[in-house]
């Protein structure tokens, strides 16, 4: 056993004075938190801890013993109490007897998939957490507390051709090995078989799975799977191949600044590619270990075999797409051009693996395309339905490249057989969860660009769109602005598991970004960050506007006429132009909506130069709708007197208007006093009488941007309360 400060491969978290506060559960979750913590010991949401500890059952009143054990679907890192299932020690035994009083028993016969059913039978205190399929590897070992972690270094022993023989040149009698068979009742049964077998042992190799580890204190539980994972980790350092890694480097990387720009240049007809079944996110990891990894001789080869740990692959699919393309000497062009060849040819094997492997019952073949895709010089490109799951295909890949590193130092990387690969991709049990997911929001699988994002109508488009599942850009002239709307969203629907991604790839559901839309170089910044955060664009809805208030007779200076056409009409044409060439190379569907007025239409005094700039921009929307057509639909949003929360009725425009409308007012009233006497005024104009909020617009440009719209384009909605003269004429 090590000591703390001597871990050099894992990271020694434990605090008597924090854990001693806990009670047993809230120890639990502790221990299990600090485990998943450190990606070196398990990744998000892989491994399971448990607990067996003294209960009061609710019935009787007496001390039973009731298992803890990480349920369903949870992550370590982030894991709370109501995480954990909980069940009946002495009723979990006794499934033993309805297990073997089957006539056929084994890893995958009928009788493996319906104990999972039995283990809500065992059910202590009503616990509504579903229990995992690992259950039984917790349940029948003979020991208080148990951890199961997926340690790169010791997946790299279990995935090496010399795994058993390693097992014993690095831990000798303190742990066996066990071959690898898909997790299960019957698993829990081997291990208990084993146990007994060994009555010394302290921790299980499972071959191509990872570590399963006890003891009956639950610290000492903690420390064994840290100096297991350790010494595991000093056996591969010291026989590392450094430089020769992977035979060696064959393609050198690119500098930042050229891997930035040819990911900018791929990434939306990339993600179009893929795209053609489900619309992706996609998450870039160009980090030096991985870029080692796609640089070298070996790497071709490797990728090929696909992913060892099962908990790997159910993200990652049976194997990457690796894609030989030379840095040095090909450009985006001939990438782009091998990355449609490679698709193709991934698909077809797919499709081929899948006709080979697939059983009587088997579910349909999903999607064929890659969600982990290989590049020399670039890295990797990762995609998934969301952010979140993107990174975590990124991150369970980089585990698979330290696992392969690690085994082939010590002999030669063995992936799963095909057929096991595919029982575990297309287990009943997974495809029953997969249903059991809620349907994707209106919204999911979408990017979309909020311009104007930092005040006003923009955030609370930028929330209503959040709110629908929509990965949200929100963009504003002030940098502070936008990133405090996207630190809010980011607070509301939170980062996501998944530990990954370089730069701004490595983000969440949403990012800020500053631009000023009339500097076509500004907004194509800004693009470019948008494509690397999540690979492309689908929708944009522009907010963004200026009135600028006139003086007392209604005038406003020649400057001030341009600076309103400039940023009302100009910017909002720039950011149509400037996204058309992503919406083509992507090829999917999208929307554009922009903020006009109902201005637009009404003869009125006092606001001539705002009111002629939302005129063209109406034209503009119309124009715009049939450039960009059949791929995007081009529609207008018209609101009308939107004070409240409004950034274009700062102080000086609602005095020139209260004067304009002769609404008695004093210089002494404070702000918000003013604001509401002219929303007031401005409602009693309306047929419905109701004062217009930022939320009403919001709504409007969310449906629109929606397939709830999806016959619609070239059209301007007004959302004014009804006001009769801005009727359609």
């Amino acid at each position: 056993m090590f000591q703390p400060q001597d871990y050099r491969h894992v990271s020694y978290l434990w605090d008597d004075a924090a854990a001693d506060k806990l009670d047993p559960v809230e120890r639990l979750v502790y221990r299990s938190n600090l485990l998943g913590r450190d990606q070196r010991i398990t990744n998000t949401g892989g491994g399971n801890t448990s607990a067996k500890l003294m209960q009061i059952d609710p019935l009787t009143g007496e001390q039973v013993e009731v298992m803890y054990v990480k349920g369903s679907g949870g992550d370590l890192r982030t894991a709370k109490r109501d995480l954990f299932a909980s069940l009946y020690m002495d009723k979990l035994m006794s499934l033993r007897r309805i297990y073997e009083a089957a006539e056929v028993r084994g890893v995958k016969t009928p009788i493996e998939d319906q104990m999972v059913g039995m283990y809500t039978h065992c059910v202590y205190n009503l616990n509504p957490r579903a229990s995992s399929i690992d259950t039984p590897l917790h349940a029948y070992i003979p020991y208080k507390h148990v951890d199961h972690t997926h340690p790169n270094a010791v997946i790299a022993i279990a995935a090496c051709d010399r795994g058993p023989e390693l097992t014993r040149e690095i831990y000798g009698d303190e742990v066996v090995w066990v071959d690898w068979q898909r997790p299960g009742f019957d698993l829990g049964l081997v291990l208990r078989a084993t146990i007994e077998a060994n009555p010394n042992v302290k921790g299980i190799v499972l071959g191509a799975h990872g570590l399963i580890n006890w003891a009956d204190d639950d610290k000492a539980c903690y420390e064994l799977t840290l100096s297991l994972i350790e010494k595991a980790a000093r056996h591969l350092e010291a026989h590392d191949k450094g430089a020769q890694a992977f035979g060696g480097q064959k393609y050198r990387s690119l500098s930042e600044e050229e891997r930035e720009t040819t990911l900018t240049a791929i990434l939306p007809k990339l993600r179009g590619m893929v795209s053609q079944q489900n619309r992706f996110i996609a998450t870039v990891q160009s980090d030096e270990a991985l870029l080692t990894f796609v640089n070298s001789h070996d790497a071709a080869r490797l990728a090929e075999l696909g992913t060892s740990c099962p908990d790997h692959f159910l993200r990652t699919k049976i194997k990457p797409l690796y894609v030989d393309w030379n840095p040095q000497s090909e450009d985006s062009a001939a990438l782009l051009a091998k990355l449609q060849s490679g698709l193709d040819n991934y698909r077809a094997d797919y499709a081929a693996y899948y006709e080979a492997c697939k059983r009587h019952d088997s579910p349909a073949m999903r999607d064929p395309n890659p969600t982990v895709i290989l590049v020399p010089g670039l890295g990797m490109i990762a995609f998934g339905k969301n952010k979140s799951e993107s990174r975590v295909t990124a991150e369970f890949y980089n585990n698979a490249v330290a696992v392969m590193r690690g085994a082939e130092a010590v002999g030669h990387y063995v992936a799963l057989p095909r057929q096991e690969a595919f029982d575990i991709e297309y287990w009943l049990l997974e495809e029953a969860k997969l249903r059991r997911m809620p349907p994707d929001a209106p919204l999911a699988r979408n990017v979309v660009v909020v311009v104007g994002a930092g005040s006003g109508i923009g955030k609370a488009v930028a929330r209503r769109v959040a709110k629908e599942g929509a990965h949200v850009v929100s963009v504003d002239l002030s940098a502070e602005a936008a990133q405090a709307t996207a630190d809010e969203l980011t607070k509301v629907y939170g980062m996501g598991i998944g530990v990954a991604g370089t730069g701004i790839s490595g983000c969440g559901p949403a990012i800020g970004l500053q631009a000023d839309i009339t500097r076509r170089e500004s907004v194509r910044a800004m693009l470019r960050q948008v494509i690397l955060a999540y690979g492309g664009v689908d929708n944009v809805i522009v907010t963004a506007g200026i009135f600028v208030s006139p003086d007392l007779t209604g005038h406003i200076s020649d400057e001030k006429w341009r600076t309103t056409f400039d940023v009302n009409v100009l910017g909002s044409y720039i950011v149509a132009d400037e996204t058309r060439p992503i919406w083509e190379a992507q090829g999917l569907r999208g929307t554009l909506v922009i903020t006009t007025s109902v201005n637009a239409v009404v003869s009125k005094k006092g606001s001539i130069a705002y009111d002629a700039s939302k005129a063209a921009v109406n034209h503009m929307i119309r124009e715009l709708a049939i450039e960009l057509a059949p791929l995007v639909r081009v529609n207008g949003l018209a609101p009308a007197t939107v004070v409240d929360g409004s950034s274009m009725f700062p102080r000086d425009r609602v005095i020139s208007s209260l004067a304009k409308y002769n609404i008695p007012y004093s210089d002494s009233e404070d702000t918000d006093t003013l604001r509401d006497k002219l929303a007031n005024f401005y409602a009693q104009r309306t047929l419905t009488r109701l004062p217009i909020t930022p939320e009403d617009q919001a709504e409007v440009a969310y449906l629109l941007s929606t397939d709830a719209f999806s016959k619609t384009t070239g059209q301007i909605l007004s959302v004014d309360g009804g006001l009769h003269e801005a009727f359609l004429r």
